[in-house]
């Protein structure tokens, strides 16, 4: 069943409270939409709390960002959203963010695309790394696009994620998954550097997506994600020394707060 307005409101209150209670966002950070309809969107407000909203501090734009009703300003990464929209007609919600760890990946330009986890995927496949773009410009999408049609959740070099999908709450478990999947590979390189599964194992788990009813848009392309086959091809496997990974995770325990 269709939900309301109304509903769709507090579906984005309660993934932005959620989103600020995983220590995703600081401050104002991050921004969340869901499509309304063909020509017009639900987004978060700039300046705002993602985990101190009202359903009435939400602002309606239309396809092209103008804003039509909402006592606030809309989001001022907006075009980031409306770019997959229109890239995207099968989604419906978008959820972007700062999660910690897999942050501290893309700031250390390091990609996510190892072959490690069954869930991820199948689910993802794996998560790639866009280029630094300004926020709040055209430049922070630019170097997303090649990715949007592929991919369902893509790190933001020195940014941080945005996830994708038919519905909001999906779009916060693919972010939740990526989060997981990141905080996995930097405990795995810390203990001496992860056991990635061979080719055959990832092109079974690619095939069984129909299985679990999983529409993800990536299919194994050369790459994503990297077997065990593939490690030690140019640019295939972390390059990370002990010391940086250690940096790594004194960056996402300042991030959360923790002394």
């Amino acid at each position: 069943m269709q939900k309301s307005e109304r509903e769709l409101r507090e579906d984005i209150v309660n993934i932005g409270r959620l989103v600020y209670q995983k220590g995703w966002v600081a401050a104002n950070d991050g921004n969340i939409s869901i499509r309304l309809g063909p020509d017009r969107l639900l987004c978060t407000p700039t300046g705002v709390s993602k985990g101190m909203m009202a359903p009435e501090d939400l602002i309606i734009c239309d396809m092209k960002g103008n804003k039509i009703e909402g006592r606030k300003e809309r989001t001022s990464e907006i075009l980031m959203h409306l770019t997959v929209y229109e890239m995207r007609p099968d989604v419906n919600a978008v959820v972007h963010a700062h999660p910690p760890v897999s942050t501290g990946f893309a700031t250390a330009g390091r990609v996510l695309n190892q072959a490690l986890l069954p869930e991820v995927i199948i689910g993802l496949g794996c998560v790639p790394l866009a280029e630094y773009g300004l926020p709040g410009t055209p430049a922070l999408t630019d170097p997303m696009l090649p990715y949007i049609p592929k991919y369902d959740a893509i790190m933001m070099a020195n940014h941080g994620a945005v996830c994708y999908a038919e519905e909001v709450y999906k779009a916060f478990f693919k972010m939740e998954t990526v989060e997981h999947y990141a905080r996995i590979a930097l405990v795995a390189e810390l203990l001496g550097g992860a056991k990635v599964l061979p080719r055959l194992e990832v092109d079974k788990l690619l095939d069984s997506r129909t299985r679990y009813g999983i529409k993800a848009k990536v299919s194994g392309e050369p790459g994503c994600p990297i077997s065990a086959e593939d490690i030690g091809a140019p640019g295939s496997k972390f390059e990370v020394t002990r010391e940086e990974l250690i940096a790594l995770v004194d960056e996402a325990v300042k991030a959360r707060g923790v002394a």
